[in-house]
């Protein structure tokens, strides 16, 4: 529901805010492009951070945190003359639904589950797509009541709605006499569950940095994300500017590829548990592809339609995948941290796109080139899933693992 908050009334409606910036105030596409970028650095640069935050002081209050800051920026938000105080605002929202949305809850799902965990994974973030569905929403209260209102009334919902919600996070099954999976942690299994425990597959941060498989996933889901940021920032104002649709039928747009990415999500975390993850992986991002350089030639609304709907669909299966992925490579224990120095690497994807979009459409006053160019850089990163091997265990659980071995055998 968090999810669903926030990106039904931030991440996803930004392109249709980008249109009514565009009308009011006069700005280029890489002005407003650029707010996007500077959220998308926040994550990056206070990832690591943000996962110490989740290990120190749990999810409930780092979400209620967050929460909070996101709604207050959006009323913030509804107030702006210009276009520093539109990048305060911006980069408070950012703060707080970098706190209070993604990193939170992957790290938390990560703790709870580990045999279907890709799965969980997709059915949690499918709040994500159907956030999506309330851009008409967001569309047609743009028009009716203006851009103002409907940014301060979103901050207020966002803080009423998501507050309480935020009270239902838990850190881990453990804290709650449990271990992963729902099982219940008996005293009569207590020592088998503590073996296990030991001998699970936990990487330090540090021990994953080392790893070249952390740095082939990173960028690889980078270049996915050159794709999803040029897409949630201007896929809206490419419907309105190229073929003269009005923002409720760019919403509608919004609708269908959202729709597509909420039914792969659960079908993607479900197939994550069933097959390799990283060709899964490179297929998914060679979707991502295919659907922005096809849209980057299309010239009717049919074709976007369906364009839109690729990427969403690959969108949907590939998130619970790549997140899991790092999970089933690393282990539970450092997941927050190990996710916020990734998120350093992915956040350069994110920025670049929409970035990049804005600033070579504002150059050729067309779309085409800079989707052409950001779907081939997706196709090649594909390439990254293929080396992404399983890493060999650090030295110290070498140790441990053969530890135990000799003691068995005694």
């Amino acid at each position: 529901m968090v999810q669903l908050l926030t990106a039904g009334m931030i991440l996803q409606s930004f392109g249709v805010y980008f249109v009514h910036f565009q009308e009011q105030f006069g700005w280029s596409r890489t002005q407003i492009s650029a707010a996007f970028s500077i959220q998308q650095l926040e994550t990056g640069i206070f990832g690591p951070i943000q996962g110490w935050l989740f290990i120190k002081f749990g999810p409930r209050k780092v979400v209620t945190v967050g929460i909070i800051i996101a709604g207050i920026g959006l009323m913030m938000l509804s107030r702006i003359q210009n276009l520093w105080q539109f990048y305060i605002a911006f980069t408070a929202v950012a703060i707080g639904v970098s706190l209070g949305g993604f990193m939170a809850m992957i790290a938390t799902i990560a703790n709870w589950f580990e045999k279907k965990r890709s799965r969980a994974m997709g059915i949690a973030m499918s709040g994500m797509a159907v956030g999506g569905l309330l851009v008409p929403a967001m569309a047609w209260s743009m028009d009716a009541y203006g851009w103002r209102s409907t940014a301060f009334g979103s901050g207020v919902l966002l803080i009423l709605a998501g507050v309480p919600l935020g009270q239902l996070m838990r850190r881990s099954p453990e804290d709650y006499g449990e271990v992963p999976d729902g099982a219940a942690a008996d005293s009569t299994d207590e020592d088998e569950t503590a073996e296990s425990t030991s001998l699970e597959l936990n990487f330090t941060a540090m021990e994953a940095l080392r790893t070249r498989v952390f740095w082939y996933v990173s960028f690889g889901h980078a270049s996915a994300l050159l794709v999803v940021s040029a897409l949630m920032v201007h896929l809206v104002p490419f419907v309105v500017e190229r073929l003269e649709y009005s923002t409720a039928t760019a919403g509608t747009v919004v609708t269908l590829m959202t729709a597509a990415m909420m039914v792969s999500q659960v079908g993607g975390g479900a197939l994550g548990d069933r097959v390799n993850k990283r060709y899964a992986l490179m297929v998914c991002l060679m979707g991502h592809a295919a659907a922005l350089f096809g849209m980057a030639f299309a010239t009717n609304i049919w074709l976007v339609a369906l364009f839109a709907m690729l990427h969403g669909a690959s969108w949907g299966a590939r998130v619970p995948i790549v997140i899991s992925i790092r999970a089933d490579y690393f282990g539970r224990k450092s997941y927050a941290t190990i996710m916020g120095f990734s998120s350093m690497i992915m956040t350069m994807g994110m920025m670049t796109g929409a970035l990049f979009t804005g600033f070579v459409t504002d150059r050729t006053d067309d779309y085409t080139l800079a989707f052409a160019i950001l779907a081939t850089l997706s196709a090649l990163g594909s390439l990254l899933f293929l080396v992404s091997s399983p890493p060999p265990l650090p030295e110290r659980l070498q140790r441990t693992a053969r530890l135990r071995s000799d003691q068995r055998q005694a």
